[in-house]
């Protein structure tokens, strides 16, 4: 028995001679095995590539999203015009003929911002452009005069904590990356209400200006008093800041009447392309529908929307079927942290195991350069195999992490996430601001964003194992 077992591992080792051996899925697979698989693909890459960049689909996410764009303009959790983009793509969806198209109910916050201006007094009159940040509270009726103070940091508003009391705190933090320059806007009502102020204007998270007031979400503490909170432009917190520095007294009157109403009823919309040979397993592509109430809401994120709900399109256009469910999710409430999203992974976990991979495209769809991916080493040696079927529109890299906040609770699960990785150098120019429409977009652009998500969704769709966690 020894010596038979002995040949038996022999033979084993001969044909496996050169090839990585590693589990993936339930059956052992040699990673070989896995690029020949990939390899299969080549040609229904090269046909989603060319319907969507040269054939009948091109240009078809464009036009779709700019009727949309257009139609139902900006969409705020909690507004009409929220609740009209969701009923037009249920609609939309359906005549595109895909399967099992429906709404799954959620609750969503609501808040308006009404009426609101900056005007600064001294050292002259200055109309400020400002937009109230989410969730602020309103000024009292006759609004808020008083002097400000100036700071670039937090540190600095904690240095100066007792010249802060009773006056509104303006922040002129600069800007290096949307990740650290952002927490100004989150938490810069608390830190100044934490030192006595009657406000905070925030300097816009924006690498570019042109007087253009940038909005988003900000949270209250329970332990510490609410005050209102609003953005300004780059160019006005410059010059407050340079007036500050040469010992000039800045006088500003504030006023904000916004509003917090009971959460409303909200939507997740869901379509789908079932599996062939696997439809309890799924592959989920998303966006989210949602918006501030600024813009048209085009760059973020209609147009990571519309990729998502073009990669069905070209799939069903092109007669394919892949053995795993291709599944559509338009998120509502993620400009509010991700609160569809929420209460869809509490729906869902318990059929975690089912879900291949998670994708979100939530940072504009410029110039595409890859895939953002979160997941083992062995999913992305698979991934990265993917990607080379994208060699024909030059786009094969991938990228350490996936972002996306409507995906992040499956990916800390442990599934496999992916996000579209594109040229952003100019999407915090036009970011949560009126400057976010149509004519951000460009249609080239959005045609080899579709033809990247629905190349990779496919293929791990259709392939015969789940990527290995």
């Amino acid at each position: 028995m020894k010596y038979l077992f002995l040949i038996f591992l022999m033979n084993l080792l001969h044909q496996y001679t050169g090839k990585s051996l590693r589990r993936y899925g339930s059956s052992l697979k040699s990673f070989e095995d896995i690029k020949n698989e990939i390899a299969g693909y080549t040609n229904i890459a090269k046909a989603i590539i060319d319907l969507a960049v040269h054939g009948k689909a091109q240009n078809r996410s464009y036009e779709r999203l700019a009727v949309f764009a257009d139609t139902i303009g900006p969409r705020l959790s909690g507004s009409k015009n929220l609740e009209a983009a969701i009923k037009y793509m249920f609609s939309a969806l359906q005549k595109d003929g895909l399967e099992n198209v429906h709404l799954e109910p959620v609750k969503v916050p609501h808040w308006e911002r009404g009426e609101e201006f900056a005007v600064m007094l001294e050292p002259r009159n200055h109309s400020m452009a400002i937009l109230g940040l989410g969730n602020s509270i309103a000024t009292p009726p006759e609004g808020i005069t008083a002097e400000v103070i100036v700071v670039a940091s937090f540190d600095e508003l904690h240095k100066r904590a007792q010249e802060a009391k009773g006056k509104i705190v303006v922040y002129n933090e600069p800007f290096s990356s949307y990740g650290e320059t952002v927490q100004y806007r989150l938490q810069g009502a608390v830190e100044a209400a934490k030192v006595g102020a009657v406000a905070s204007l925030i300097r816009s998270i924006a690498s570019f200006s042109i007087h253009s007031p940038h909005t988003g979400g900000q949270s209250y503490q329970p332990d510490v008093p609410q005050i209102p909170t609003a953005c300004i432009s780059v160019e006005d917190a410059e010059m407050m800041s340079r007036m500050s520095l040469r010992g000039t007294k800045i006088v500003v009157h504030l006023k904000m009447c916004a509003k917090t109403y009971p959460d409303s009823p909200s939507f997740n919309t869901v379509a789908e392309i079932v599996g062939s040979k696997y439809p309890e397993q799924v592959v989920l592509v998303s966006g989210h529908l949602d918006s501030w109430d600024v813009g048209q809401g085009a760059m973020d994120d209609g147009g990571g929307a519309f990729i998502s709900w073009e990669a069905l399109s070209l799939i069903k256009d092109l007669g394919l079927r892949p053995k795993r469910t291709l599944r559509l999710v338009l998120w509502t409430g993620e400009e509010q942290g991700g609160i569809g999203a929420k209460q869809y992974y509490q729906l869902h976990k318990e059929n975690i195991s089912n879900f291949d991979i998670v994708m979100e495209s939530d940072e504009g769809t410029f110039q595409p350069s890859g895939l953002g991916f979160a997941g083992s080493a062995e999913a992305r040696d698979i991934v990265k195999e993917i990607m080379t079927l994208l060699q024909p529109i030059n786009v094969t890299d991938v990228y350490d992490n996936a972002d996306g906040t409507d995906i992040s609770y499956w990916m800390r699960d442990g599934v496999p996430g992916a996000s579209l990785h594109n040229d952003i150098n100019k999407y915090f120019w036009f970011h949560h601001s009126q400057g976010d429409t149509m004519t951000v977009q460009d249609p080239n652009q959005m045609n080899l964003c579709a033809a990247v998500w629905t190349v990779v969704s496919y293929v791990i769709a259709d392939m015969e194992e789940m990527l290995p966690r």
